[in-house]
């Protein structure tokens, strides 16, 4: 490391104002700042001091996203191999399958190591689309404004791809994460000064742009000509009824978006996020106490023609995107409400918009990424309320 830092102090003239290379600065930063530390630190006091900064927040988020991102392999592959092994397909995944045949690897759903690599090859295309064209944005922005690159980026990056079904088309992928990072984040500002949280922005443009490939029951599973609805919208269908258990679900060995499906993965992040404190338990808390209220309560009052109305809240945990949506995207500290009362109230919010979402409208199962991103546009007006009741409580206490 200190060849390298050698490397990358000798080059740093060539990119300071005056340099030949000056206004690829940004660039420059980015990589000096993700090898090593920040270069900038206070000198003087009084300071408020803490070895957490913005790079080993979002370090921490993307080792909370790992667990996900396991499962999107395993689940991905093990849902390809179920279908082509009942289908008795040997090669019908193209390419993949081409370097599955070079590995000598079939399609055995009992082979961890094969549901793992043949997962892959559906994730880590789109992943590196994602990071390419989203890293393409973020440095175009920051060398026109003359900043910094964000390490944000990191993490959108990863958390995007995890809500994509795994047969996405790459150019799709492509379009959803420019819209994500250009209109969702910067032409607010940048990060720090966006709205809406840049991954679901994303997610929301392709599902409305483009429904055929983000919906419906053939891109679930990832094999050509073989259709399955996902759980949520087999509940959601009075003729359909449930195929999986609640432990399956729970652990993941569902269909779904790649990342969302095992609230066992979520968990295990939400515990890591918990614990080094970078998320909001109280956001968490508040989407679950809302959708076991809401959804206890349709429970109760029942109805003829929507079988919506009887789905325990047990089941809204595990279904569809809501373990994934509660720890990793409600939690966004730039989207989310700031203030603890703020949070409690922002994460109810959340909680009863998804279980009202799935309930009451059958054309869209899902809820949890509409839930909060409606829920982004008020964050900041819930936190003004309890900033100014705070004000007004400690002005009539002082006069």
């Amino acid at each position: 490391m200190k060849a390298l830092r050698k490397i990358l102090d000798k080059q740093e003239k060539h990119f300071r104002k005056g340099g030949r290379l000056a206004k690829l600065y940004p660039l420059y930063e980015a990589t000096d700042s993700f090898l090593f530390t920040p270069g900038k630190v206070t000198g003087s006091g009084p300071h408020v001091r803490d070895i957490m900064d913005l790079k080993r927040v979002m370090v921490w988020v993307v080792i909370a996203l790992i667990p996900t991102v396991i499962m999107a392999l395993y689940n991905t592959g093990l849902q390809a191999n179920l279908a082509l092994g009942k289908a008795g397909i040997e090669a019908a995944s193209g390419w993949r399958g081409s370097i599955l045949d070079y590995l000598g690897l079939g399609i055995s759903p009992d082979s961890i190591t094969e549901a793992m690599v043949h997962g892959a090859l559906y994730f880590f295309p789109v992943y590196i689309v994602t990071l390419a064209v989203g890293g393409a944005w973020e440095a175009l922005f920051a060398v026109v404004r003359k900043g910094e690159i964000s390490e944000g980026l990191l993490v959108t990056s990863l958390l995007f791809p995890l809500t994509l079904p795994p047969d996405i088309p790459l150019w799709q992928a492509a379009l959803g994460i420019s819209f994500g990072v250009v209109v969702g984040k910067e032409i607010f500002g940048g990060t720090g000064r966006n709205i809406f949280n840049p991954a679901l922005m994303g997610r929301a443009f392709l599902f409305f742009a483009y429904p055929a490939q983000i919906s419906g029951d053939s891109v679930w599973v990832a094999v050509d000509g073989i259709t399955r609805a996902t759980p949520l919208a087999e509940v959601a269908d009075p003729v359909l009824t449930l195929s999986v258990t609640w432990m399956d679900a729970f652990i993941g060995l569902i269909p779904g978006s790649m990342g969302e499906t095992s609230a066992l993965a979520c968990l295990i992040g939400a515990f890591m996020l918990i614990l080094t404190g970078i998320a909001s338990w109280r956001i968490m808390v508040s989407v679950v106490a809302g959708m076991f209220c809401l959804a206890g309560l349709l429970n109760i009052i029942g109805s003829t023609t929507n079988p919506m109305f009887y789905l325990s809240p047990l089941w809204h945990l595990v279904l569809g995107g809501f373990a994934f949506g509660t720890v990793y995207m409600t939690t966004d500290p730039v989207t989310a409400a700031m203030t603890e009362k703020g949070q409690y109230v922002y994460g109810l919010l959340i909680g009863i918009l998804t279980v009202l979402i799935r309930t009451v409208n059958p054309a869209f199962p899902e809820g949890i990424m509409l839930s909060i991103l409606f829920a982004n546009m008020f964050s900041h007006l819930i936190d003004r309320f309890f900033l100014n009741a705070n004000i007004n409580r400690r002005s009539e206490r002082s006069a």
